[in-house]
């Protein structure tokens, strides 16, 4: 026990006796590993945000649009596929407990002075209820304001900010689309994101249909840009997804070889597909800041070089007091260790107030795991292990007589 008592005091006077460069080989991974904390926050922060936005719509949404079609072996653009009819008839498939058609335009609308071009989407009764939206303001339209194709509206956060301010737009009057006015009679909360109402117009699909020149097929059945439906039972959502499949299929009369022209998406597929890429995103992220690492970890070994040539003569009188080699390499390899593992803890220190800065600002959304933390910390202990090894081996194997003669 006395034996690596004075052994690790014996380190801790070599790193303290030499300050400034103790001090310049920690920096190096203190720049790293603060580096890996705050991008990789940041890739975590996104993706918890983005997967919150998800679960705010709800696990039991399913959104069916239109997809491309292919003719003669030709792969097709997306085209309008879906009708008020498809809607109907999936309406009736069991675990289908509510069923939303909507059909969107792009609309210039006009408030007093203030103008701006969004999207307008004309929805069902149901739709409140497949979407889970919560209203902040006024009220949703009804099941009497649809059947009498009313022409009210609710709007997005942002619409609402935008054209009205710090003004309470219930009641008040909009133009969209040059000759169609309608009155405000519902503000949505903000939910952010980019799947979000926050940029929308929301107003019945009926008085949508007659102040939009809606398409139709050669069968004369009302086109739609969408069908949002929730299921009943969300363990049965892939078996739902299979029978509304068939059943458009069946409808559209797609042959056997012939590919969907509709796309089928539920929330569960959405955040499964975000949490792949975010975490493809935070690694990519995370491996640019390890470059730092790296490169501090090049100055780790740089200065233990210069180290081991300073404490030539220490060397030397330590393997002639009875020293071995591996004593002396341990002694180096430890050093370097301690020193970045120093550095880390402090990094990890930094990593997280940049983080926190980051997040209080509101540039971007942050989020410092334990996960995060443990890795940087054993990454930078692993670079000072990994370059600290050639120096310690190096110093190990001074000839004690040379390492005496040192100056």
């Amino acid at each position: 026990m006395k034996k690596w008592v004075n052994f690790f005091n014996t380190i801790w006077l070599g790193l303290s006796t030499h300050k400034l460069r103790s001090f310049l080989t920690i920096l190096g991974v203190v720049i790293g590993v603060a580096s890996v904390i705050t991008l990789m926050s940041i890739g975590e922060g996104t993706q918890a945000r983005i997967l919150s936005n998800i679960e705010d719509m709800g696990t039991d949404l399913v959104t069916i649009r239109p997809g491309a079609r292919t003719f003669g072996g030709v792969r097709t653009a997306a085209s309008n596929t879906l009708t008020m009819e498809d809607a109907e008839a999936i309406a009736v498939i069991p675990n289908v407990s509510a069923v939303a058609p909507t059909y969107g335009s792009n609309l210039q609308v006009v408030v007093g002075s203030e103008n701006m071009n969004t999207s307008v989407t004309g929805a069902t009764p149901e739709y409140w209820q497949v979407q889970n939206y919560e209203i902040d303001i006024g009220n949703f339209f009804s099941a009497q304001d649809y059947q009498r194709s009313a022409k009210v509206a609710v709007l997005g956060a942002e619409v609402k900010e935008t054209l009205f301010g710090d003004t309470n737009p219930i009641g008040q009057r909009m133009r969209m689309g040059g000759t169609l006015i309608v009155t405000v009679i519902g503000v949505i909360k903000s939910e952010g994101g980019f799947m979000g109402p926050d940029n929308s117009i929301f107003m019945p699909l009926t008085a949508m249909q007659q102040a939009v020149a809606q398409t139709r097929t050669v069968q004369g059945e009302k086109v739609v840009s969408s069908i949002a439906l929730a299921v009943a039972d969300e363990d049965l959502s892939e078996q739902t997804v299979d029978d509304i499949t068939a059943l458009l299929r069946e409808r559209h009369r797609l042959g056997p070889g012939v590919d969907d022209d509709f796309n089928i998406m539920s929330t569960q597929e959405i955040a499964e597909m975000i949490t792949e890429t975010t975490n493809t995103m935070t690694l990519l992220l995370g491996a640019i800041a390890a470059i730092s690492l790296l490169v501090g970890g090049i100055g780790v070994m740089n200065i233990m070089l210069v180290s081991v040539l300073e404490r030539t003569r220490e060397i030397g009188v330590r393997k002639a007091l009875g020293a071995r080699e591996s004593d002396i390499w341990i002694q180096f390899l430890i050093e370097a260790a301690l020193l970045t593992f120093t550095g880390g803890i402090i990094g990890v220190i930094f990593g997280w107030g940049i983080s926190y800065v980051i997040n209080s600002m509101q540039i971007m959304e942050t989020m410092v795991s334990i996960d995060i933390v443990i890795m940087a910390v054993s990454v930078s202990v692993g670079i000072g292990l990994f370059f600290g090894f050639y120096p310690a081996w190096n110093a190990s194997r001074l000839n004690p007589i040379e390492a005496l003669r040192s100056e």
